[in-house]
């Protein structure tokens, strides 16, 4: 059995936390989040520390009080630091371009490839070969770095494609004559 909702969530100064019954806000320097709690959870502010409970001792409901305290722990991370999500572009001609609200991909299709950011995201190219993906949503960066990968996962034999930061491709031996 996991543990996870025993550990106290502890808001880092600068960043409010208001629960309104069920819904809970939290706003900080970077931006604010929403989040409905399921009723079966029941949170407790204290000070500067949050603490999540199972209302009744069912099974779901510990999971659902664990899975709450780490979605609250990552929207506390988030309005407070942030987070980011680093991609590589490998393989010969593969380019980024960032332009305002819109990320330009060169993929080696015979088409350009324009991926239009959701609100809430922010990306760089610091060189034309990596992407880098900010946001203030866990969930919303890494769900956009996959769509971006997505385009061009990476491929085993050569290892051409759009690959996260440090991530491991396991390379094929090529066909034997």
């Amino acid at each position: 059995m996991s543990r996870v909702a025993n550990n106290p969530v502890v808001l880092p100064s600068g960043v409010e936390v208001k629960l309104n019954g069920q819904e809970i806000s939290v706003k900080g320097s970077k931006g604010a989040l929403e989040f409905s709690i399921h009723q079966t959870v029941e949170v407790k502010q204290e000070d500067s520390i949050l603490r999540f409970a199972a209302r009744d001792g069912a099974q779901q409901s510990r999971a659902l009080a664990g899975t709450t305290r780490a979605l609250v722990s990552n929207m506390v991370t988030g309005v407070s630091a942030g987070f980011e999500r680093k991609l590589q572009l490998i393989g010969v001609g593969y380019r980024a371009q960032a332009q305002g609200k819109k990320l330009n991909l060169t993929l080696g299709f015979s088409h350009p490839v324009a991926y239009e950011l959701p609100e809430g995201i922010t990306v760089e190219t610091p060189s034309n070969t990596e992407v880098v993906i900010r946001g203030i949503d866990k969930q919303q960066v890494g769900h956009v770095a996959a769509e971006i990968r997505a385009f061009r996962p990476p491929e085993p034999y050569k290892g051409k494609g759009v690959r996260y930061a440090g991530e491991q491709v396991r390379r094929k031996e090529a066909k034997k004559k």
